[in-house]
């Protein structure tokens, strides 16, 4: 644990230090943003920090393990396991379960994934004797999605004007219904979908704020990975847990923003700035994982979207390949283009899969 300090560049170091007050920092691609978020962590915990009081949220079950792992090795695994550290799903159904009671839900109450939300829409559309070309499951899901991720419940969906205006536009007058049903068949079941465990934590924290005092005390530090990722309820949920100790780091690249099309709200990001004035800003700019060429590629393009925050990423690797352009007519086209010439590297070469 002594020398963790001496694995990290200057800018790594700067973001693992700053321990008070929000900080946001800028990881290029292949930048070791999980390192900085590993090595914060375990710096938090060697200067005192009970590992209870640090929430950690990531998107993937996969690099909550990789951290957990990781800390392990810095600080102990006892105490890793301490970490209130994963996904938002899992944490905020943590929370739900022991606060339950409050909602009207049981604490046990089921998690539907995905293919059981859409069984239960097709069967609200049969019922309804609509024709399902028309309402398709997986387009209606889709749409009730992204109402609970901004925060309209059934009722408010079905009271906003401009929603039924939109359906009626697209032939699915009958969409505000069905939210209705599918909201109350759930909470008939004991049962909760992945939308509704960030919706539901927002009503609680809203509805019982000595519930939101509870955990405000509790999480004195709290930091988010992929922030550029964050949808309105995620970013709600965040920004009121943080309010009290404004211990908040977040990690991120407004140039990786690629989820728009899943609710993702880049402004929450670029906004940082706004929501926590005097704020530790930190860019993580060298890249560890591709060459030159393609690191200044990428910056040709990066530098012409219209809204960032500003930075130079830079590559120390050698300077690589000329990148090929490759023009294929399809999808699948692609796909078969990029395994041939993996194939091709393997035999010339003699590498293996995981070299790629």
């Amino acid at each position: 644990m002594h020398n963790y300090l001496a694995q990290l560049n200057e800018a790594q170091r700067e973001a693992v230090l700053q321990k008070e007050g929000p900080s946001l920092v800028i990881a290029g691609a292949g930048s070791g943003k999980t390192r900085v978020l590993t090595y914060r962590i375990a710096h938090l915990m060697a200067t005192g920090v009970a590992p209870w009081n640090i929430l950690a949220l990531t998107f993937t079950n996969k690099a909550a393990r990789e951290m957990t792992e990781r800390i392990g090795l810095l600080v102990g695994s006892e105490s890793a396991h301490s970490l209130w550290m994963g996904t938002f799903h899992s944490i905020f159904s943590r929370i739900l379960r022991t606060e339950s009671e409050k909602l009207g839900f049981p604490s046990s109450f089921t998690i539907y994934d995905t293919t059981d939300s859409k069984s239960l829409i097709k069967s609200i559309i049969k019922e309804l004797k609509l024709d399902d070309a028309v309402y398709k499951p997986s387009g209606v899901l889709s749409r009730i999605s992204n109402a609970k991720n901004n925060l309209f419940t059934a009722a408010a969906y079905k009271g906003n004007a401009a929603f039924l205006e939109e359906d009626r536009g697209t032939k699915r007058p009958e969409l505000a219904r069905i939210y209705e049903i599918y909201a109350a068949r759930c909470r008939q079941s004991g049962a909760m979908d992945f939308d509704d465990l960030l919706l539901f934590t927002n009503i609680l924290f809203r509805d019982h704020p000595e519930v939101l005092d509870k955990y405000q005390q509790k999480f004195r530090y709290i930091l988010v990975d992929e922030y550029q990722d964050t949808n309105f309820s995620q970013y709600l949920i965040i920004k009121k847990l943080a309010q009290q100790h404004r211990n908040i780091c977040v990690v991120g690249d407004d140039a990786q923003s690629i989820y728009s099309f899943r609710g993702a709200k880049i402004e929450n990001i670029l906004n940082f700035k706004n929501d926590y004035p005097g704020h530790n800003l930190f860019k993580l700019e060298q890249n560890y994982r591709s060459t030159q060429t393609i690191v200044n590629a990428a910056n040709s393009l990066i530098k012409k979207n219209e809204r960032q925050i500003p930075k130079e990423v830079y590559s120390e690797n050698s300077e690589g390949e000329l990148i090929q352009l490759i023009d294929a007519f399809t999808d699948n086209e692609e796909g078969y283009l990029v395994v041939g010439s993996i194939f091709d590297q393997i035999t010339r070469h003699q590498l293996r899969y995981d070299d790629f």
